[in-house]
């Protein structure tokens, strides 16, 4: 019997000592403002403003639109042609992981290079899930061999839920995007890398206008219902070279997700309705953007493609009545930074009260090495991007900020990298998807982001040198 209990302590012993190292019930309550992390980034961006540069010139502007639909069915993989055996869909975990069957509508990405002065920005659009930060960080590599900097390059995802996967690293990646594919990742790299570059061969004189206009009835909070907070303003940016080619970048903040799990074919959802609309009308090109989709679900008549032709469509329709009121300037002022983030420690929960430790957290998901937050600020216009899924409810309150500073500002999601949700601090411990399943860095990240976002905005809105 000694000898029984004894193993049976030793298994018990072990057994706790291995739980301790993967699983924690510890969560860091230091005030984020005293952490290592915030004063890192914070010296950081102190030494971002000190060099700060304003362009006030002409306005040039280029465009490019190229093709993210894959091929399937084929018999071989053929990355350079963008033909494949199987392409997984990314965006909902019930899939399973399996293949899409065809295409219901091609899938793009799209770029906007805008030039003032000595001062280049470009501004991508996707149809993606994500911009994966794998996949971003080999673009970059691409992109810096010709001259093209990490931060002059302004990503964003329509965050469609039936677009390309197999790009996801790790586990939980695969969960959501399927099993990776080195082919394919090196096609979407290839594609987006040559949307930059192409939109920057375009530049030409042009002129430049933004606005935005109430679209609160095609969206509602998810997180918290009728009582939550929506940012119901759908952005816009009306590019015109003098040439005559016309674009638009649109910006919403619903989450794509009109379609279902249980859809197998390739859709841009209602931006890809809100884009084709566009473009059979008054403009050449029209780039969508995500918004701060954080908590924010669409809302439309119908359902699968019927809801989103009604919010695509009922979206492009408001905006052609508000481009004919636009003034284009051919002179602006430009200014942008690009701020690298040190982030909390990194913990995939289990439940309100219970998370993986960082080290197993990271073999399920490897963190990302290159996380951002961007602002670029064209005359009264500031356009942030975020690495996540971004808070509609703290979108507001940057917007109702600088709206008394005389800005206008909207706040774009999955910037090139990816760090799950950033919502306020106070919904850590809700029993739900978002801050439960997709909060990874505490219950501080939100209000940390949130700060970090502030200042960058202080520090464009400084006098011009």
């Amino acid at each position: 019997m000694k000898k029984i209990g004894l193993i049976v302590g030793i298994v018990l012993s072990s057994t706790v000592f291995l739980l301790s190292f993967l699983i924690s019930c510890r969560v860091d309550q230091t005030p984020y403002f005293k952490t290592a992390y915030y004063q890192q980034t914070k010296t950081r961006l102190d030494s971002l403003t000190k060099t700060l540069k304003n362009s006030d010139d002409l306005l040039e502007a280029g465009f490019s639109k190229v093709s993210i639909t894959p091929g399937v069915g084929h018999d071989q993989d053929n990355p350079t042609a963008g033909k494949f055996i199987e392409v997984p869909l990314a965006g909902f975990g019930a899939r399973k992981g399996k293949s899409a069957k065809g295409t219901h509508d091609s899938i793009f990405v799209k770029a906007a290079a805008i030039k003032v002065g000595n001062q280049l920005v470009v501004i991508v659009g996707a149809d993606m899930l994500i911009m994966p930060p794998n996949i971003i960080d080999e673009v970059s590599l691409t992109l810096q061999k010709k001259g093209i900097q990490r931060n002059q390059v302004f990503y964003s995802a329509s965050h469609t839920h039936s677009s390309v996967g197999a790009w996801g690293p790790g586990f939980i990646g695969e969960q959501f995007a399927g099993k990776a594919n080195l082919g394919i990742q090196k096609w979407l790299v290839n594609q987006i890398s040559t949307a930059v570059t192409k939109a920057i061969a375009d530049l030409k004189p042009a002129r430049f206008g933004n606005g935005y206009f109430n679209a609160a009835p095609y969206v509602k909070n998810r997180l918290i219902g009728e009582t939550g907070t929506i940012n119901g303003q759908f952005n816009y940016i009306s590019i015109q070279q003098k040439t005559g080619f016309k674009a638009v970048i649109g910006s919403f903040g619903a989450h794509a997700t009109t379609i279902g799990a249980d859809n197998f074919e390739f859709s841009a959802d209602y931006p890809g309705y809100w884009q084709r609309k566009m473009e059979q009308g008054s403009v050449d090109l029209a780039i969508f953007c995500g918004g701060s989709v954080g908590s924010q679900s669409p809302v439309g008549e119908g359902n699968e493609f019927e809801k989103s032709k009604h919010i695509g469509e009922a979206l492009a329709d408001s905006l052609e009545k508000h481009l004919t009121q636009v003034q284009l300037k051919d002179r602006i002022n430009l200014s942008s930074i690009s701020l690298k983030m040190d982030l909390p420690a990194y913990h995939i929960r289990l439940t309100n009260h219970l998370h993986f430790t960082s080290w197993l957290s990271e073999k399920l998901m490897p963190l990302p090495q290159n996380v951002y937050l961007q602002v670029i600020k064209m005359d009264n216009l500031m356009w942030f991007t975020t690495p996540s899924d971004f808070s509609g409810e703290f979108a507001l309150q940057i917007k109702d900020a600088l709206a008394n500073k005389g800005y206008h500002a909207n706040i774009t999601s999955f910037n090139g990298s990816y760090v799950g949700y950033i919502i306020p601090g106070k919904y850590f411990y809700f029993d739900s998807y978002e801050p439960k399943t997709m909060g990874w860095f505490g219950p501080n990240m939100g209000e940390y982001t949130f700060e970090m976002l502030r200042h960058l905005s202080d520090a464009v809105n400084q006098p011009q040198k």
